[in-house]
């Protein structure tokens, strides 16, 4: 069965150098040829447009890909309408909407903590099954114990932070969280691809995750002067299980976010501002101060504990900053003002305000050596920025 694909415009008119595209099409081609992807699937879009959208490898143009933690973009971003809305305030504690959080010290975590990985919680554990379950979730967080003090440090919570600003969104307004994203999002802004919790009538359409590589080892990590990465939940087993139904039924918040990467490009382009003479932008609807407000950094004076380097969040999303934006997940060239979240496996999705350029990457291989895969999301990131060059 074919299914309605995203329109796609002519580069050069909206200011896309072709032959910069082409640049970008060889390096993603090259990994597919070389063995190491199975498949790969880029989108570019630009004033509210898709330029480009290609599929490489064994997918097809009709394939989805599971974006992983790319999904905590799309999941905050609904938060974002709460509070746009005067529903949600981030200062609140998490206790005033959910009780459970009452105990185990859990009571100073506030909802800013949550979005920027500061809530103390990150390795708190919760079997994406149980979401479905009302009394096994609410058992889940009160079980919880903190791992350090709310708001002391940062350190990258892979899940739970999300599983709790989505019970918090269906805390607030009674309704599944899940639903929302798209009756507030996807279908407002013709995104028809972009699923947390993907019918089993798409399955098929999803392209199954296949590790590849060899796995870096100490020695390897040595030789390059940098510590091992810290071991955490986003393990190959873990990743794995995306590939059984049960699993991409569920509304995984900060990891399950099942789509194309042509969604993904142009729900960044909303998030933006474009609302043109085009049907498909006229209910955008977030407003530019709700906009400016989530992309305020937050953590200036944290450092991340595996890079060092300072910690640039804000509501559930990374800015690139004046310095070491390839070490945040963009490229070299990125503007500052550069948003975005990329994923587990090498996904990347950011938006570049200054160029109006937003950029998605997906793929089901999912490298073992995450030195190779951190440069390559660096290449390709810089490849996609270099592509507005022309006419600007």
């Amino acid at each position: 069965m074919k299914h309605a694909k995203q329109e796609l415009h002519d580069p050069a008119e909206l200011g896309i150098d072709p032959d910069k595209l082409g640049i970008l099409k060889d390096r993603i081609q090259q990994d597919i040829d070389s063995g190491l992807l199975p498949s790969a699937q880029f989108a570019i879009a630009r004033r509210g447009k898709l330029v480009a959208f290609e599929t490489f490898g064994a997918g097809t143009p009709d394939s989805l890909y599971c974006v992983f933690s790319s999904t905590k973009a799309i999941t905050s971003a609904l938060a974002w309408l709460l509070i746009q809305e005067d529903n949600l305030d981030t200062a609140s504690l998490v206790s005033d909407y959910l009780p459970e959080f009452c105990d185990h010290g859990k009571q100073a975590i506030t909802i800013e903590q949550l979005f920027t990985h500061t809530a103390g919680l990150p390795h708190a554990p919760f079997h994406p099954l149980d979401w479905l379950d009302q009394e096994k979730r609410r058992q889940r967080f009160q079980s919880w114990r903190l791992n350090w003090q709310p708001g002391s440090r940062f350190e990258y919570h892979p899940t739970s932070s999300m599983w709790v600003i989505a019970a918090i969104i269906e805390a607030v307004n009674g309704e599944s969280f899940s639903q929302q994203i798209r009756t507030r999002i996807a279908e407002p802004l013709a995104l028809k691809d972009l699923y947390l919790g993907c019918p089993a009538s798409e399955h098929h359409r999803i392209e199954r995750i296949q590790h590849v590589g060899e796995a870096m080892t100490a020695a390897d990590f040595a030789a390059l002067n940098l510590p091992e990465p810290p071991v955490t939940e986003v393990t190959e087993d873990a990743l794995t299980r995306f590939n059984d139904s049960n699993v991409r039924k569920i509304p995984i918040p900060g990891g399950g976010g099942i789509m194309s990467a042509a969604e993904l490009a142009l729900f960044y382009q909303a998030l933006i501002g474009f609302q043109g003479s085009s049907e498909r932008w006229q209910d955008v609807p977030w407003q530019p101060s709700t906009i400016q407000q989530a992309t305020q950094i937050r953590t200036q004076h944290l450092l991340d504990p595996y890079s060092g380097i300072p910690v640039l969040r804000g509501l559930g999303v990374v800015i690139a900053g004046e310095t070491q934006s390839n070490l945040r997940g963009f490229g070299h060239n990125n503007s500052a003002s550069s948003f975005g979240h990329g994923g587990a496996g090498g996904q990347i999705a950011w938006v570049d305000p200054e160029t109006e350029l937003s950029f998605a990457f997906c793929t089901n291989g999912h490298d073992r050596n995450p030195i190779r895969q951190g440069r390559r999301g660096v290449s390709l990131s810089n490849r996609a920025v270099a592509c507005a060059a022309l006419g600007d």
